[in-house]
């Protein structure tokens, strides 16, 4: 009996363990794209998100290519990945995703580069729940650019998401009030294994996946010209 046992739960763990390694190509360019996205916005520190406010970000949303729906259609569609952090360290990526919203994209752009700063656990707890309504379910406010925009913050800091976009390599404060965003469960069932839930993975319960790393050390890097602060 004892023996029967041990070869189904080895058989169940084999079958996570594949499971988990059906990492797609796909998933595997939106973690690389990520990379880029985040990588854009440590190098300009006097014209990207405030560095005050990024150590104070519970958690980074990351959107690349968010793109806008058809003429006519309304609401705007992206994939995406966030990462928590406890102290210096950041956890394994979840995938997101972001439906609906009927906010302007930055003038003559198709598409943009969306990065959320979550700024509580409260706000990260509701986003890893489910499909969440900015604005509604969560607070978010467009979020202040640059270095010295941080000492005038006061009140968008009140909100629990920070949002910013990128067009051409300009980031800038964006209002995306009315869209859905919540876990992928695909992408996430695929990367890690059926049964594991995104604040498993959002809070440190799961080891990052190797096609991960580059976006986490971005991630925890620090951006150019603060390296004496």
């Amino acid at each position: 009996m004892q023996h029967k046992k041990f070869l189904v739960a080895t058989a169940w763990l084999a079958m996570i363990g594949t499971a988990a390694a059906a990492i797609s190509t796909a998933e595997i360019k939106r973690l690389q794209n990520a990379v880029s996205v985040v990588r854009a916005l440590r190098d300009q520190p006097d014209n990207g998100i405030p560095e005050k406010l990024w150590d104070r970000a519970a958690c980074a949303v990351v959107i690349p290519g968010l793109k806008k729906a058809a003429i006519g259609i309304g609401g705007d569609y992206g994939r995406g990945v966030m990462s928590c952090r406890e102290g210096t360290r950041w956890s394994a990526p979840v995938f997101m995703q972001l439906a609906k919203g009927s906010w302007g994209l930055q003038i003559g752009a198709a598409e943009v580069d969306l990065v959320l700063l979550v700024m509580n656990r409260e706000g990260t707890e509701k986003l890893l729940k489910n499909k969440v309504s900015l604005g509604a379910d969560a607070s978010v406010a467009a979020g202040p650019v640059g270095r010295t925009a941080a000492a005038g913050t006061d009140i968008q800091v009140t909100a629990e998401i920070l949002s910013y976009s990128r067009a051409r390599g300009v980031f800038a404060g964006i209002d995306i009030s009315g869209g859905e965003l919540g876990p992928d469960k695909d992408s996430n069932t695929d990367v890690y294994g059926p049964g594991v839930e995104p604040q498993q993975i959002a809070f440190g319960h799961v080891p990052r996946p190797p096609e991960a790393e580059p976006l986490i050390k971005e991630l925890s890097r620090q951006p150019v010209g603060t390296s004496g602060r």
